[in-house]
C-alpha cells in the first residue's frame, strides 16, 4: 500500500539580525538516503507544473521562495498542501500523482531517492490510477 504524503520540519538556527541556516542535517528527517537534488524558478504564476507520478523515486519538495499549492493523489486519496517557507518540506512518496501551481517568483527545491529516469514517470492519470488501484488491493 502507497504511503501518504506528509509535511516535515527542518533545523533552523540564527536569528533576525543575522539571519539563519536551514538543514537537513538531522538525516531522520529525510525519510531516503538523498541521490539528486535539483530546483525550479522561473515558473509564471497560474502555470501548472508537476502532472505525473513516479514509480519508485521518493521525493521532498521545499518552497525556497515564494508559495508552492500542491495537490497529492496516491489513488484512494487526495490532499492539498501549501509549502510557504524553507523550514519544512513536502515528503511525496512513490506512486504520488502531483500538481504544482507556483506563485510569482517562486523557487522550489526538490530532494530526491533516485537519479532521473524518464522510465519512472507515469505521465497520463488514468494509467496511474489503474495501477495504485493494483498496490491497494
Amino acid at each position: 500500500m502507497p504511503a501518504n504524503p506528509y509535511l516535515l520540519p527542518f533545523h533552523r538556527v540564527g536569528s533576525q539580525q543575522i539571519g539563519y541556516i536551514t538543514s537537513t542535517q538531522f538525516a531522520e528527517n529525510i525519510p531516503f538516503k538523498i541521490k539528486r537534488v535539483f530546483w525550479t524558478q522561473g515558473t509564471p504564476a497560474g502555470v501548472e507544473r508537476g502532472h505525473h507520478a513516479n514509480m519508485a523515486t521518493e521525493e521532498v519538495l521545499i518552497a525556497l521562495s515564494g508559495s508552492i499549492e500542491v495537490l497529492t493523489d496516491i489513488g484512494r486519496e487526495k490532499q492539498e498542501f501549501k509549502l510557504v517557507n524553507a523550514q519544512e518540506g513536502l515528503y511525496i512518496p512513490a506512486m504520488c500523482w502531483t500538481e504544482l501551481r507556483f506563485s510569482e517568483g517562486a523557487t522550489a527545491l526538490c530532494l530526491t531517492s533516485t537519479d532521473f529516469s524518464e522510465s519512472d514517470y507515469i505521465r497520463d492519470y488514468n494509467r496511474f490510477l489503474q495501477l495504485a488501484q493494483h498496490l491497494t488491493l
